[in-house]
């Protein structure tokens, strides 16, 4: 359901033959999760039932979207969203290679070490490389780069900004979803107006409490533990 200034859309599609998606997880003894995933309805969301909730977007600030979905169909949101100058999150999640055509409407996209080596054709394994793997994929039209890098945090490609920005250190137990809650949190923050920097301290608070707890929508957490986490870093 979404409300916002007098919208009121309660909007599913339904696929009467497939069930919809599922993931089985498995996770290490080094807090390390392995996903099997079975897209069943998720994958035949088409660019035809989009339109119907043409204003959710038009209503938002932020648009955040990962590619569990098909292709074709992420890429008519990002057209959207572009169409209407909103900010679009792209979580490249699972990875695989992406058109430029796509790309020129992402404003952030957000992928792990793996999946910027993927979009980047560029080995990651020290600092350089990272910041090596941002521009390459930025110089394909996205707008800025968010390299997530787990335990080290994140670092920012964008107009005026190339940084790291460490996170937290805690004791993880389960990686599950980290990349989920960092992109969500990630999102509220720049709907919310923070720049893009303080934005991203924010989500690697956010995906830091998150490995400390088993699960994946338990594992979210509250906002009020993310405002009172104390960023250590040692």
């Amino acid at each position: 359901m979404f409300r916002q200034e007098g919208i009121n859309i309660d909007h599913r599609v339904i696929d009467a033959e497939l069930a919809s998606g599922v993931a089985l997880i498995t996770v290490d003894k080094n807090a390390e999760n392995c996903i099997a995933v079975a897209s069943g309805a998720n994958g035949s969301l088409t660019p035809a039932d989009i339109p119907p909730v043409a204003r959710l977007v038009e209503a938002a600030s932020v648009v955040l979207t990962q590619l569990e979905i098909p292709i074709e169909t992420v890429s008519y949101v990002a057209e959207l969203a572009a169409a209407r100058s909103r900010t679009l999150i792209l979580n490249p999640a699972p990875a695989c290679a992406l058109p430029e055509t796509l790309l020129k409407h992402v404003s952030v996209i957000t992928p792990n070490e793996k999946e910027a080596e993927v979009l980047s054709g560029v080995s990651i394994t020290d600092d350089k490389s990272v910041r090596e793997a941002a521009s390459v994929i930025r110089a394909k039209g996205v707008n800025t780069v968010i390299v997530t890098l787990g335990s080290r945090g994140a670092f920012i490609s964008g107009p005026g900004i190339e940084k790291f920005i460490a996170a937290p250190k805690v004791e993880a137990v389960d990686t599950t979803a980290a990349g989920d809650v960092f992109n969500g949190a990630l999102a509220v923050a720049l709907s919310e107006g923070k720049v893009l920097e303080d934005a991203a301290r924010f989500a690697c608070k956010a995906a830091a409490i998150s490995v400390t707890r088993l699960g994946a929508q338990p594992a979210a957490p509250y906002r009020k533990e993310i405002e009172d986490m104390q960023f250590k870093l040692s």
